[in-house]
């Protein structure tokens, strides 16, 4: 069965989640627009220091902040890449951080699409104040109520 478009980029964000160093949370993301992949992210150290799977997490408030998000490394990558973002979406596998998404919705991003919602429930209303679309996607073979 041929999947649809949303499901295709999730699937791909759930791929770049694969990459993530982590172990505390897996996270792949995807920014879209025009049914063209721009760019891919993932959760991990900041470029060339040591990953948590190499010396551990560093934790602050019950977070690892060792790691860039994986929606702030697909920004990132779009930026180092001179990839305009503007009106894109975005797929991660979890819903943005507070942090995350203030970065979304000042790149201009209109539509975040998430596998599974994680922690931050400022964001609902908050993209509703700015126009930015959520959609709870869900995960390949989540069964959802």
């Amino acid at each position: 069965m041929r999947v649809t478009w949303d499901r295709y980029f999730m699937n791909l964000a759930v791929q770049a989640a694969t990459r993530s160093t982590c172990p505390r949370k897996h996270v792949g993301a995807v920014i879209v627009r025009d049914k063209a992949v721009l760019a891919t992210g993932y959760n991990g150290s900041i470029r060339g220091l040591p990953h948590c799977t190499d010396v551990g997490c560093l934790m602050e408030n019950d977070h690892c902040v060792r790691t860039v998000h994986a929606e702030a490394n697909a920004i990132l990558q779009a930026a180092r890449h001179g990839v305009r973002i503007e009106g894109a979406d975005i797929y991660v596998t979890a819903s943005p951080c507070w942090e995350c998404f203030k970065l979304i919705a000042n790149a201009g991003i209109k539509r975040v699409l998430f596998g599974e919602f994680y922690r931050d429930e400022r964001i609902r209303e908050y993209a509703r104040e700015a126009g930015i679309e959520l959609v709870h996607l869900g995960l390949e073979g989540e069964s959802r109520v």
